[in-house]
């Protein structure tokens, strides 16, 4: 694990929250094009159902099949993006850049309470506790703001700091 050295640990200089909302429109737009690239072969049969396309089929089971097709599209949807974060977020910050490409392109990494390089367990941690921050009317990612660390709740949970290189 890389490791900080004692004089850097003192001089941390914690990303706030405007660069750290800055990187997540990044990475949004990343996971977003990345996801749709991994949803459209799915699309593309959803639609062909939905719309009853193939005429040997009678128009309930049409129906049926487009519904069914509707929501299994949705259930794919929702585990890409979540499969996708989740290992977006957490191969890239237990990385040796210990930063997603947004966070790169701030200049900002992710690392322990230390300024240790987290764990892959570490990151899927601060990654899913993110949820939290989205159930409470994201107040969680406004600590960012607040804190004086700059921690948003998910790196409290986690035990993680996002400081700039």
């Amino acid at each position: 694990m890389e490791t900080l050295s004692e004089e850097n640990k003192k001089q941390f200089r914690y990303a706030g929250f405007w660069l750290r909302f800055l990187a997540y429109l990044i990475d949004s737009f990343v996971l977003g094009t990345l996801s749709t690239l991994l949803i459209l072969p799915f699309f593309g049969v959803i639609v062909l159902s939905a719309f009853g396309l193939d005429q040997g089929i009678q128009q309930d089971m049409g129906t049926i099949l487009g519904v069914t097709g509707i929501i299994a599209s949705v259930l794919v949807i929702i585990t890409v993006k979540l499969v996708a974060g989740w290992l977006y977020f957490a191969i890239m910050q237990s990385s040796k850049t210990q930063a997603t490409l947004g966070k790169m392109a701030i200049g900002a990494i992710v690392t322990d309470l230390e300024g240790n390089r987290i764990t892959f367990g570490r990151a899927t941690a601060r990654y899913f506790s993110k949820m939290i921050s989205d159930m409470t009317a994201y107040i969680g990612y406004i600590l960012a703001g607040l804190t004086e660390k700059k921690q948003a709740l998910h790196d409290m949970i986690a035990g993680t700091l996002v400081i700039l290189k």
